[in-house]
């Protein structure tokens, strides 16, 4: 390990001890963009119901045959990656602002015209991606938080990009509803072969935020509302017609899944056709999820989950009939955040894998997965920095982006 990654592990740790004697004073999740980074009870202590899911935790092993080699450096809590047609790169970083790399070199200079963003806490500019046909309309569509800390909500505009700025920006989804706070706010954007665009929407924050004299949280079994949801919608924004719940009186018609809690890894998987989330637990319980439409996963009346401040269970139940049980359940705090599943020949051993970055655990955690979608996590890549995001290339090599003040763009390639 380099002399920054012994560093940075030791600040990691270091943190972590911070934030946990913190929340167990206060009883609240931290205010950074630290998602769930508090002590978590010990696995026994939430061992899941599920038969499926209990057996999939395994105790992961460290991998070989691959090297970590840096491609950027200087990114500010970068947050989500797109490949262009011509091989530069476009990077947001959450303080509100999209880079470029040209030539595998990082521009000094912004990209111009990003839409105004609120930045605090776990809010800012977040995920990115170009239109399947991009080629021919150069349109590139932004996830982001807007408002200010006692009103604001997720946002998805679209661009277009002229290799220098973003042109005629339009925002097509906002969540329906307004929230104060700055946690949970998802949100990661993902196309399906159709062309329509699932969006993540996280729940709006911990107790003791509150909307219309509850506990937020509770707006993830609200079909009205889009907290707590993945949502569908067309590449103009409009709503597609055959969504679950389109012709559902009172439901919020872009809502496609939900009952979730802050969805922050989100990937379609080619070879099996299907949509896989990670998101995140409060105190233990991180899930990684098989979505499908219309489906109900539980947040917040089942959880594995624990309380801030009590160490309460969240939910009396951790299963119930109506409800879909997760496919991996993570009793310690992983903190997952980025999502992909690896379709290229450069590792052929991990065709099909499930990869699933780890802000807390500073890793990479690689998930095998059978056609009927079972789950298991065999090992983890040891990054030894807060994964926000990882990405397969063109080249068909992994990318790992770090979520640090001095964040890194990494790519794992083959030992030679």
């Amino acid at each position: 390990m380099t002399r920054h990654g012994r560093q940075t592990l030791l600040l990691m740790l270091l943190s972590g001890l911070v934030i946990a004697s913190c929340a167990a004073s206060t009883g609240t999740e931290s205010t950074e963009s630290t998602e769930t980074e508090v002590a978590s009870p010990s696995p026994a202590a939430i061992q899941p119901d599920s038969a499926t899911a209990q057996a999939n935790q395994t105790t992961p092993q460290q991998p070989s045959g691959y090297t970590l080699t840096p491609v950027v450096e200087g990114l500010e809590h970068p947050w989500g990656i797109a490949w262009l047609p011509d091989g530069d790169l476009l990077i947001t970083e959450r303080p509100g602002r999209l880079r470029i790399v040209r030539d595998g070199t990082l521009d000094p200079t912004p990209i111009s015209g990003v839409p105004s963003v609120l930045v605090d806490g776990q809010a800012g500019l977040l995920d990115i991606a170009l239109h399947p046909q991009f080629e021919q309309n150069r349109l590139v569509y932004l996830t982001y938080a807007s408002g200010d800390s006692q009103s604001n909500r997720t946002e998805v505009a679209r661009a277009e990009f002229d290799g220098t700025s973003l042109q005629n920006l339009e925002v097509i989804f906002r969540v329906n509803r307004q929230k104060y706070g700055t946690q949970h706010f998802g949100s990661r954007l993902v196309w399906l072969p159709d062309g329509t665009l699932l969006v993540s929407i996280g729940d709006g924050g911990n107790p003791p935020v509150e909307l219309d004299g509850d506990l937020i949280r509770k707006q993830a079994q609200n079909l009205s509302s889009y907290l707590g949801k993945v949502v569908r919608i067309n590449d103009d924004g409009t709503i597609p017609n055959d969504n679950p719940f389109v012709s559902t009186a009172d439901a919020a018609p872009a809502v496609w899944s939900y009952g979730h809690r802050n969805i922050q890894g989100m990937t379609y998987d080619p070879l099996q056709n299907r949509v896989w989330v990670s998101e995140h637990g409060a105190r233990g319980g991180d899930e990684l999820n098989l979505v499908e439409a219309g489906k109900n996963y539980g947040w917040p009346l089942v959880s594995h989950s624990r309380e801030y401040s009590t160490g309460q269970p969240v939910a009396p139940t951790q299963s119930q009939p109506g409800m879909v049980d997760p496919k991996i359940v993570w009793p310690m705090t992983v903190a997952p955040s980025g999502l992909t599943v690896y379709t290229g020949d450069v590792f052929p051993d991990w065709r099909g894998n499930v990869f699933a970055g780890g802000l807390r655990t500073g890793n990479v955690h690689r998930i095998q997965v059978n056609a009927n979608g079972n789950a298991t996590e065999v090992d983890t890549i040891a990054i030894n920095q807060r994964v926000r995001d990882i990405r397969q290339g063109p080249d068909g090599l992994l990318y790992v982006l770090t979520d640090e003040n001095d964040g890194q763009l990494l790519r794992i390639d083959p030992r030679p």
